[in-house]
C-alpha cells in the first residue's frame, strides 16, 4: 500500500506491503482493541518506544488510518513525546541545546502530569513546533479512547523515567540494525539541506549516542517489533 499521510504537519508518502499489514499491523491493532475493550470506562495508553530513525511517527499515523477503516477498532490518537522538550531558553541556560533530543533535554515531570490528566479524562497535549523549534502548549486536544504515546525514552531504565510506567497499559518497542538507522538519519539531514560532512557530524554528536542509549538502556516491552534494513516491520 502506498499512502499519503500528514505526519507532524508534513506530507509524507509511506509504503507498507500488504502481507505486512495483514500479519503485523492489523493483528497488533486488534490486540490493542482487546486491551481497550477490557476497561472501556477509561482511556487506554500505549507506549511506543523506539530509537531515532525507525519511522515511529509515520507508523503510528498509519495505525490511525487503519483504525478509521475498521469499525471493529477503537479510534486511535497519536501523541508525540517531542512536545515535552525543555524550552530552548532552559536548554541554553543548562548548556544542553546541542544535545537536544537526549533524555536530559525532556521535562519528565511535565510529561507525567499530562499522562495523569489524560488517563483520568479529556485533556490537552503539547506539540513540538518544527519552525520555532520549541513546544507549543495545549496544541492537541486528546479525545480518543486509545492513545499511542510515541518517543525515544518512554521505557528508559533510570529513576526519572521509570515512574511513567504507572500510566502505561501496554508497551511496544521497535529495534533496528544500528547501521540502517545511521543511513536513514544521515539521509534525513541531507534532505534537510546539510552537507554530507555536517550530516555526519550531527549524527555522531547527537543521533548515534541516542540510538545506542535507546537500544541498550530501555526496559523490556510487552511486544517487540523489528525494522529491517529495507524499512519493513515484523513481529519478534
Amino acid at each position: 500500500m502506498k499512502i499519503e499521510l500528514i505526519v507532524n504537519g508534513l506530507q509524507v508518502e509511506a509504503h507498507y506491503h500488504d502481507d505486512e499489514i495483514k500479519n503485523v499491523h492489523k493483528p497488533l491493532l486488534q490486540q490493542l482493541a482487546k486491551i481497550q475493550a477490557a476497561h472501556p470506562q477509561r482511556r487506554t495508553i500505549v507506549f511506543l518506544c523506539a530509537p531515532p530513525g525507525t519511522g515511529k511517527s509515520t507508523l503510528t499515523t498509519f495505525w490511525e488510518h487503519l483504525s478509521r477503516q475498521d469499525p471493529h477498532l477503537p479510534t486511535i490518537q497519536t501523541l508525540p513525546m517531542d512536545g515535552f522538550h525543555h524550552y530552548n531558553s532552559w536548554l541554553d541556560a543548562h548548556n544542553l541545546r546541542a544535545y537536544k533530543g537526549a533524555p536530559e533535554t525532556f521535562d519528565v515531570e511535565k510529561l507525567a502530569q499530562n499522562l495523569r490528566q489524560i488517563k483520568e479524562g479529556e485533556g490537552f497535549w503539547p506539540q513540538y513546533d518544527r519552525q520555532k523549534h520549541d513546544p507549543v502548549e495545549a496544541a492537541i486536544w486528546v479525545t480518543a479512547p486509545l492513545v499511542i504515546v510515541e518517543g525515544n525514552w518512554l521505557l528508559r531504565d533510570d529513576e526519572r523515567w521509570r515512574g511513567l510506567a504507572e500510566f502505561c497499559d501496554y508497551s511496544l518497542f521497535i529495534r533496528a540494525p544500528a547501521n540502517a538507522l545511521c543511513t536513514r538519519l544521515v539521509g534525513r539531514k541531507l534532505a534537510g539541506g546539510l552537507s554530507n560532512a555536517e550530516a555526519e557530524a550531527f549524527y555522531q554528536r547527537t543521533d548515534e549516542p541516542n540510538v545506542r542509549r535507546v537500544l541498550e538502556e530501555s526496559l523490556p516491552a510487552d511486544v517487540m517489533l523489528e525494522m529491517t534494513v529495507a524499512g519493513d516491520y515484523r513481529l519478534v
